[in-house]
């Protein structure tokens, strides 16, 4: 059964990074646009990465010291269920205390200026990340 120290934990993970690494190899044509504009560091120097599991969602874009979540949504997400999942995967990743920032495939190809000065705002907003811990105060410190 699972939870019994039989490792169930690291392949659930591992299912995990091969989903994301699956998403990263099939972007569509707006999240390489906007992966090249993040690639190049142009917004305050954050530092983005692409497909990042978080418990059980994978986040197309995140800042991770900023605690900030980029999501590009096609159809899919406009349709059935979909508005629906968005509320809840929002709600449980505001919860954790993450701010999430929703572009659609047309916004992100047709008004990239426009979408990466609504990021570089919201990366402005959020609170800075904590300082480096003074040399010789940490995990593997004597104290």
């Amino acid at each position: 059964p699972p939870g019994e120290g039989r490792g169930e934990g690291v392949l659930g993970r591992r299912t995990e990074v091969t989903h994301a690494r699956s998403l990263r190899q099939s972007a569509t044509p707006a999240e390489k646009v906007l992966w090249s504009a993040f690639r190049s560091r142009i917004l305050s120097g954050a530092k983005f990465r692409r497909q990042v599991p978080c418990g059980r969602y994978v986040l197309d874009y995140a800042v991770l010291a900023s605690k900030l979540v980029i999501e590009v949504d096609g159809e899919s997400h406009f349709v059935g269920d979909g508005p629906a999942r968005d509320a809840e995967r929002d709600a449980w990743l505001a919860v954790q205390g993450w701010q999430v920032l929703r572009f659609t495939n047309p916004e992100v190809v047709g008004n990239l200026d426009g979408v990466l000065q609504t990021i570089a705002s919201a990366l402005a907003d959020r609170p800075p990340p904590p300082d480096p811990l003074p040399e010789g105060e940490g995990a593997g410190s004597a104290a």
